[in-house]
């Protein structure tokens, strides 16, 4: 078990609640000393502490975005965003029309 654990958890309209995007674990030296990880000057050598960490669920996050910024003509991107998106504060849907071909 960790010693400490940080989850950063998002709204998801779509399931009526919060889902984990990242999960941060402190296991101190329980998995160096499995592994033999040490630090130090010789006989000074000390076991790592080590943490288990998931990069941000990408995919995850662009569909937690979509789905609590999407308008019926498109998606309203976040304040926080917009400096990364080169100014842009809207996404318009586009769509080709349809063509049907009658016999």
């Amino acid at each position: 078990a960790a010693a400490k654990k940080y989850d950063i958890e998002a709204w998801f309209p779509s399931y009526g609640e919060f889902k984990e995007l990242v999960s941060c674990s402190n296991c101190l030296d329980y998995q160096s000393r499995a592994m033999d990880i040490r630090f130090g000057e010789k006989e000074d050598k000390a076991h790592v502490h080590m943490l288990n960490s998931t990069l941000c669920a990408l995919t995850r996050t662009i569909s937690c975005i979509l789905e609590n910024y999407q308008t019926p003509d498109g998606v309203r991107v976040p304040e926080v965003l917009v400096p990364f998106m080169g100014g842009k504060e809207f996404i318009e849907f586009t769509r080709e029309e349809m063509v049907f071909k009658t016999q």
